[in-house]
This record gives C-alpha cells, sequence and structure tokens, in this order.
C-alpha cells in the first residue's frame, strides 16, 4: 500500500517518533498505519535493551502531595537535556500524582507510555525511588522541591506532629540542604554504627593517640558522626547554634524522606 508524506506525519504526530524512524516504519510495515505503530514500538523496546548498559544518572524528581497523602517519584534518564523536556517531565509528574492515589504499585498502570517515552527520547529511562505518605490523623505534613532547569531535582516530604505548617517546611527545606540519613540516634543501624567506630579508631591510633585516650576520642567523634547523619541531632540550617531538636520544642518529626537526582 502506497503512503505520502501528510502519512510520515500523521504517523509522527500519533507517535512523536522522528521524521525518518516513521517512513521507516511505513516502509517496513507497507503503508499500513497501525503496523507502522506497532513496528516502532517493537523497534524502540529492542533499541532499550541495547542502552540498559548506559549510565542514567540524570532525570527528574516530581511531587505530589495534597495532605494526607503524599508522593515522591524519581524518573531516570542518561542526559539533562531529555530530562527537562516538557514530556518527560510530564510523565514523572503523571507518576506522582497516581502513586498519590493509588499506591506504590500503580506505577505498573503506566508501562506503556514509559515505552513510549523510550521510543521518543532514545534514552534508557526507568523508575527510580519511589516513596509515598500517608499521614496520620492530624498530623502536619509539607514539602520542599529544589529546582534544577525546569525540573525537581532534590524532593522532601516531611510528616510531623504538634507543629505548624511553617515549621514543617523549615524542616523540609533543612532536610533538603543537610541530607539526614535517620531520623534519631536509635535508628541507625548497629553495623553501621560499628563500622564507623572500627574507622576511628584505626584513624585516631594512626594519629599516634595515647592508647589509654583512644576510647574517650573515639567517643567523642562518634558523637560527631551521628550529628552528620541523624536529623534530630544536626545544627539547624537556619540558625546553626541550635540542633534540630532544639528548633522543635514540643513538635516532633514522624518521618521524613528525601529523593535527589545523582
Amino acid at each position: 500500500m502506497p503512503f505520502t508524506a501528510r502519512d510520515v506525519q500523521a504517523l509522527r504526530q500519533s507517535t512523536g517518533a522522528g521524521m525518518m524512524d516513521c517512513k521507516k516504519a511505513l516502509e517496513e510495515s507497507q503503508g499500513d498505519m497501525e503496523a507502522a505503530k506497532k513496528w516502532l514500538r517493537e523497534v524502540g523496546i529492542a533499541a532499550s535493551a541495547t542502552r540498559a548498559d548506559r549510565d542514567n544518572t540524570q532525570g527528574v524528581v516530581a511531587l505530589s502531595i495534597d495532605c494526607p497523602l503524599a508522593a515522591i517519584v524519581e524518573l531516570k534518564c542518561e542526559t539533562d537535556f531529555v530530562a527537562s523536556s516538557e514530556k518527560f517531565v510530564a510523565e514523572a509528574q503523571a507518576l506522582a500524582d497516581l502513586v498519590r492515589s493509588k499506591g506504590e504499585g500503580a506505577v505498573a498502570e503506566r508501562a506503556a507510555q514509559l515505552e513510549d517515552l523510550r521510543l521518543l527520547l532514545k534514552e534508557r529511562i526507568e523508575i527510580g525511588e519511589v516513596v509515598r505518605f500517608e499521614a496520620a490523623t492530624g498530623n502536619v505534613m509539607d514539602s520542599y522541591v529544589h529546582s534544577q532547569g525546569g525540573r525537581g531535582v532534590n524532593v522532601v516530604v516531611v510528616e510531623m506532629t504538634g507543629a505548624s505548617e511553617q515549621l514543617a517546611h523549615d524542616v523540609a527545606v533543612h532536610v533538603a540542604f543537610a541530607r539526614p540519613r535517620y531520623l534519631r540516634r536509635e535508628d541507625v543501624p548497629a553495623e553501621v554504627v560499628a563500622a564507623e567506630r572500627a574507622t576511628l579508631e584505626t584513624v585516631t591510633r594512626n594519629e599516634g593517640k595515647p592508647e589509654r585516650a583512644i576510647a574517650k576520642i573515639v567517643e567523642g567523634r562518634i558523637g560527631g558522626f551521628f550529628k552528620e547523619i541523624v536529623l534530630l541531632e544536626q545544627p539547624f540550617a537556619k540558625d546553626d547554634k541550635k540542633t534540630v531538636t532544639q528548633v522543635l520544642g514540643s513538635a516532633s518529626v514522624v518521618r521524613f524522606a528525601q529523593v535527589e537526582i545523582g
């Protein structure tokens, strides 16, 4: 079946594929539009497999929040050019909205759209971290999004009790800046503390410190380690003369999540 330039343009508009790809698809399918669409999808899937070993450290982090529900979805790609594209950013937001309303497993519902995106943008595109919060009744939830080039690259959601929305937002901003790994000291796995302690003992001995002083020095340095990785013990970003705990007063952080590109 012969095809025209108008057919090529129609296929391009309906699939988002490049002009030469659309022309090739119509040639391979003898001008059959539906067969051409299927050919483009199959070729796109095959091409995605060949890109499986490429680094995809770029992308976008999308937030969807409407208390008591919030969702963060990371959509990964290879280049910041693709990460900033309108279709890529829109797909990340669609995924976040879907997760907020239906749960983390709902990302599977957009498998076809993701394949279309891989076909269109010709990069290794995949879903990264997915987080969903459902705040308890009466709790406060707030967020912070750090954007770069028109896309979210560092997103934080915080759930708190006894707090104002402003305080929750300030804590979210702090988390984005300070990047704590744990909420409280008790949350740090014992093996993580043990490994850090062993490293600090070695470092302290190599500094030539007296053997009788090593335990005390290491204990002090372990305290510094907790200040780096534990939210409640960190110096507050807006006033580093106070810890986060001191800033909270009678309020408390129930949980937080941070998803960051790279």
